[in-house]
């Protein structure tokens, strides 16, 4: 049986899963009585840890939120994989944590013990991070903070954005997700004056308060955030469009394609029609190229041209066999 002490420890270490635990359930866990169970969660309250109990088949023990944060219990996995996310935010991959990140970085491996110590600094020391090409948008955390608690409470915003042009709008939406694709962050929202789901860069964005009521959640298109974004932001960046018919069946060329990428709809059993573009024709045709499969191209012209000057090149570069 474990001494009271560490009976302690290995109870609120359970009670910090994202669960219910009956009694029972944890007196096996723990080797003891109910009573005793009942007594230890006493004493945790009295540490100032908000234990909840709930009755009913589904009911049980569970750590809640209270006024004050308690002290948590990391396993070893759990502490790397912290430590990890902190170094990242405080390289700035949300702006304005930084600070935040390196306090509570400090504190963490303060405490790591010195097997875990020794793993953290070994990242470190032999992981490095590529600098961006160009710097990352500015997105406020108190910014992120509003719009994902908006999301979280299904509650309408209001804000002030500035479009890819820079003109000023006002918005009232229904929030549903904040994605961070590459170094942007987009909140996917119900627009609910344009009756449309749109896409907002969140380093565009000035919320206004208070927020408005509470909506009911629709369906993205899709079923899929990350798609949704990925194929909205990429197409929106597109200076030139592509429809290919290609002579393949539509499901080996979707393992093809990433969806920010191109679309694919089928033809028949053997080919399919891929919608796709590019800010260039030279990586249009880099793209095409990749698919390693025989396709027809009529638009656009300037694709066409390039295509046949590369297959003119490609020609010459391969003399025919003596």
């Amino acid at each position: 049986m474990l001494d009271t002490s560490a009976r302690l420890l290995r109870l609120l270490s359970l009670l910090q899963t994202p669960r219910a635990w009956p009694g029972s359930e944890l007196a096996e866990r723990l080797g003891v009585s109910g009573r005793t169970v009942r007594n230890d969660i006493d004493r945790l309250r009295e540490l100032g840890y908000p234990v909840d109990a709930t009755r009913g088949s589904a009911g049980g023990y569970r750590l809640g939120a209270g006024a004050a944060m308690p002290p948590l219990l990391l396993d070893d996995e759990e502490a790397v994989a912290v430590t990890i996310a902190l170094r990242t935010a405080a390289r700035g991959a949300v702006p304005g944590t930084e600070e935040t990140s390196l306090r509570a970085l400090a504190k963490l491996e303060q405490v790591l013990p010195s097997r875990l110590r020794r793993r953290v600094r070994t990242l470190q020391a032999y992981t490095v991070a590529v600098p961006a090409d160009q710097p990352a948008p500015a997105v406020s955390a108190d910014v992120l903070t509003t719009l994902v608690a908006a999301c979280r409470d299904r509650e309408r915003l209001r804000f002030d954005y500035l479009d890819h042009a820079g003109v000023p709008t006002r918005r009232i939406v229904e929030p549903h997700r904040a994605v961070n694709w590459g170094r942007r962050w987009y909140l996917v929202a119900w627009d609910v004056e344009r009756e449309d789901w749109r896409t907002f860069r969140i380093d565009r964005i000035r919320p206004r308060t208070p927020t408005g009521p509470r909506f009911a959640p629709r369906e993205v298109p899709g079923g899929d955030f990350a798609a949704y974004v990925s194929g909205r932001v990429s197409s929106a960046a597109w200076r030139h469009y592509a429809r290919v018919t290609v002579h393949a069946p539509a499901t080996a060329v979707i393992e093809r394609i990433n969806p920010a990428v191109g679309t694919v709809e089928a033809i028949d059993a053997d080919s399919c029609t891929l919608v796709t573009g590019a800010d260039t024709v030279r990586a249009l045709a880099v793209h095409l190229g990749m698919l390693d499969f025989d396709f027809d191209v009529t638009e656009p012209p300037e694709l066409v041209t390039h295509l046949r000057r590369l297959a003119d090149r490609y020609n010459r570069s391969t003399p025919a066999p003596h």
